[in-house]
């Protein structure tokens, strides 16, 4: 959901995060932007797997429109469409890096048995 107006920005810091990458299809996108840089859009299907092509193209329009995506139309027969991630969109890399470490610790606990999943 991209925020539209200042009006809608919620009072909560983490509430606005979560609006603006709040589903996980636009975590695993900026995951593979961050990862490997401009991709064109079956590139990014490809990488993060089960997605719609509607489903992944709804969430790149919402985060273009949020300032984190970069969407650029190459004028070729056929058309190439390449993304990348934007200024601001780069600046949540630290987030995803905190993301994957979490949750590398996490699997590591329930491999070792420290963790009961039930």
């Amino acid at each position: 959901m991209a925020i539209a107006s200042i009006e809608e920005l919620p009072a909560c810091p983490v509430e606005t995060t979560l609006q603006l990458i709040g589903n996980k299809w636009q975590v695993l996108i900026l995951r593979d932007l961050v990862l490997h840089g401009t991709m064109r859009f079956k590139e990014l299907q490809r990488s993060i797997g089960g997605v719609s092509q509607k489903v992944l193209t709804s969430n790149l329009r919402a985060m273009e429109e949020s300032g984190l995506v970069h969407r650029e139309v190459y004028a070729e027969v056929p058309p190439r469409v390449e993304y990348s991630l934007t200024g601001l969109g780069l600046t949540l890399k630290s987030m995803l890096n905190a993301l994957w470490d979490w949750g590398t610790t996490y699997q590591e606990k329930v491999k070792s048995g420290q963790v009961e999943l039930s």
